[in-house]
């Protein structure tokens, strides 16, 4: 129906009229783009250019590409009604706001923001006198979204701590160790994996926990303070752990005896430290910033998904060891995350954010009841006992499910002392082999990747503006000589960017920088206790499978929500983001499968068989070491990951706005701006250190 009067039909704007804000995805990502419908812009799309006087023509929706689209003669179709021109006024803070609008601003219900500017004269009649103002910022609990003067949106406030505030002492220490709590799950589960694997002892398992405790405060407090300066914590991250488990099964490691665990804890050292230099030198030379306008979130979001279902094969596989106390941890973190995550108790949705922690003491207790109920007690076994030394054949049929069940197998916790310092070298000298420093030079690129969709993500919770190239590459080469810490230390992974962690900050609504630091500090000094590092090594295998079948899934699903920052719905990202995933799952299982008879008995056991690779891959050239890399590599899921998105994403043609560029500030306007200046400036006058680098900073 069009509207009756003609002076309101297809009328042109007015010159001093401001663009609609942005709407759909890039409000999200802040990204202006050109298509009619949203914000128009200059060919360059940068942050810092006004937006063009003219106001395009509603959109006609697209439904093959998700998006809307112009229609074909240039001319918008007639409406029967015309929008007022007032701001919006801020919703009740019970109001759920309308998460999707039509591009035009002309649906019921939708009204376009002038940005505080006076109407077309056409319309000002139209337009109410008692319409409050559009404030700059809203309520810090209302789901509002904040519009900038240029169009910009950077963020929705409903944070209750943002970047740069500081509550108090006691606020932002309880708030400080609760994100540290709330993913406890990242940072202690990946050393009860690798010890194990590399015939580490309880005691080992104990004492590099309580090093990965150490080197994540430290190099968090670092990495806030001069690196990125987002609330990021640092510490070992999933990335390191395929490549580590491919180093600890190497075949010259297969016939060690005695002192197994050291001997390959220093290859670990010697491989960390070389990639984490490369990456280090990624960052600090500008090559991150030239690297990162080719990463994209159809780039980043198989990658990181792919990280999460490569690990499959050892999740349930454990599980399966013990049904009873396995399935209980799954379904316990389950019922509370999904079922229960929107009890509160004192205001905090307690279930949703203690998920894991919570989790795992019940199930440990209920694990805890059933040995002392005498539930694993076989007549005439001993679980200190090997099985190939077992004479009775009932023993060694059940001995697997002493070991996996029992809660009381492990001695961490009597043998720890109460005190222990970490120092680096503590395994002794670090010990380097250019193949497998070549592997993790590849894996601190893919660590990369992880950090960049982080540090978007994040900085859209927290911060004024997404940090400028220059800070991206700052935060990771400070990721890199911070991992290089971690290879001297020897926690067996790199040091990187927690990617849990930025659920972990959209469900406490906290982002204030000063208590995570606050966080890291209680982290260090929690770690030279050294009776916390035995208790948690005392962790049943089942009990951390379990735990781990929830981090990997809640991974996988990180990495998937990258897309929302593109058009998911697109054919072309369909497509590629399809065949990403799927070749990261099929051709690293050729090469795992390669040149293996169906009976082969291998020294490994059958979860840590995809890692042996090395030794029977489909690449068998006369370079011994060149195989190695090669083999390895191409068995990563992650690689073939990001390759294949890599590759694809930046040879198929798409619009900006089809593959979600991610869009980041620009160094004029950040340091032109005191929010984006506060934001991301370093302290104590330490960025004047690299204001004659000028791909590094602000």
């Amino acid at each position: 129906m069009s509207n009756s009067d003609p002076n309101h039909r297809n009328r042109p704007p007015s010159p001093d009229a401001k663009p609609l804000p942005p709407s759909s995805w890039a409000k999200k990502t802040g990204f202006r783009p050109k298509f009619s419908g949203e914000t128009n812009s200059t060919d360059s799309t940068q942050l810092a250019l006004p937006p063009r006087p003219s106001q395009p023509a509603p959109a006609i929706a697209d439904l093959e590409a998700g998006r809307p689209r112009a229609p074909a003669n240039g001319v918008a179709p007639a409406t029967d009604k015309v929008p007022p021109a007032a701001p919006v006024p801020v919703p009740p803070k019970d109001q759920t706001p309308k998460k999707r609008r039509d591009s035009d601003g002309g649906t019921k219900g939708s009204v376009p923001s002038t940005n505080g500017q006076a109407p077309p004269p056409a319309t000002a009649a139209a337009a109410p006198v008692d319409q409050p103002q559009h404030a700059r910022r809203a309520s810090r609990h209302e789901e509002v979204v904040d519009v900038e003067d240029d169009g910009f949106v950077p963020r929705h406030s409903h944070m209750k701590y943002e970047l740069r505030d500081s509550p108090g002492l006691v606020p932002i220490g309880v708030y400080g160790i609760q994100h540290y709590v709330s993913i406890l799950g990242s940072l202690i589960l990946i050393p009860l994996v690798i010890v194990p694997a590399m015939g580490g002892s309880h005691e080992e398992t104990a004492m590099v926990v309580s090093t990965v405790l150490f080197v994540s405060g430290v190099t968090t407090l670092l990495h806030i303070t001069f690196g990125s300066r987002l609330p990021l914590i640092q510490g070992p991250s999933f990335v390191y752990l395929a490549p580590a488990l491919a180093i600890i099964n190497s075949p010259e490691f297969q016939g060690l005896n005695g002192n197994k665990f050291k001997h390959i804890m220093k290859e670990l050292q010697g491989a960390i430290i070389i990639g984490s230099a490369f990456q280090a030198l990624l960052g600090y030379t500008g090559l991150m910033s030239l690297l990162v306008r080719l990463i994209n979130p159809v780039v980043v979001s198989p990658t990181i998904a792919a990280v999460g279902l490569s690990f499959f094969s050892y999740g349930f596989p454990i599980v399966g060891t013990c049904l009873e106390i396995g399935a209980v941890q799954i379904l316990v973190v389950v019922v509370f995350s999904l079922y229960l995550r929107k009890i509160s108790i004192l205001g905090h949705r307690i279930f949703l954010i203690y998920a894991v922690p919570l989790g795992l003491a019940i199930t440990w207790a209920f694990a805890f009841m059933l040995t002392e109920a005498g539930l694993y007690n076989y007549k005439g076994c001993d679980i200190n006992i090997p099985a190939s030394n077992m004479v009775s054949q009932h023993c060694r049929k059940n001995f697997s499910r002493m070991k996996h069940c029992r809660v009381d197998t492990s001695h961490a916790l009597r043998s720890s002392p109460w005190f222990r310092f970490p120092y680096p070298l503590q395994w002794g000298t670090p010990v380097f082999h250019w193949k497998m420093a070549l592997v993790m030079c590849v894996v601190s690129v893919i660590s990369s990747v992880d950090s960049v969709g982080s540090y978007h993500a994040s900085s859209l919770l927290v911060a004024s503006r997404p940090p400028t190239p220059g800070v991206l590459s700052r935060g990771i080469g400070l990721e890199g000589l911070t991992s290089v810490l971690a290879g001297l230390w020897g926690t067996g992974t790199g040091s990187t960017t927690i990617t849990e962690n930025v659920h972990t900050i959209a469900v406490t609504k906290m982002g204030s920088r000063r208590a995570v630091q606050l966080g890291a500090c209680f982290l260090i000094v929690l770690s030279l206790v050294g009776k916390v590092g035995g208790f948690i090594a005392s962790i049943p295998d089942v009990i951390v499978a379990g735990l781990l079948c929830f981090m990997w899934a809640m991974l996988t699903a990180l990495g998937l929500s990258n897309l929302r920052y593109s058009e998911a719905g697109s054919s072309r990202n369909i497509i590629i983001v399809g065949l990403s995933l799927f070749f990261s799952l099929s051709i690293p299982a050729y090469f795992q499968q390669y040149g293996l008879s169906p009976n082969s008995n291998m020294s490994v056991p059958n979860y840590f068989q995809p890692y042996v690779v090395a030794s029977h891959g489909p690449i068998q050239s006369k370079n011994g070491g060149l195989n190695y890399v090669l083999n390895t590599l191409f068995s990563l899921h992650m690689v073939i990951a990001f390759l294949v998105a890599f590759i694809l994403d930046n040879t198929v043609p798409g619009s900006k706005q089809e593959r979600g560029v991610y869009v980041w500030s620009e160094a004029e306007v950040a340091r032109r701006e005191p929010a984006v200046a506060s934001d991301y400036e370093l302290p104590l006058r330490v960025g004047r250190i690299f204001r004659w680098v000028k791909w590094v900073g602000l």
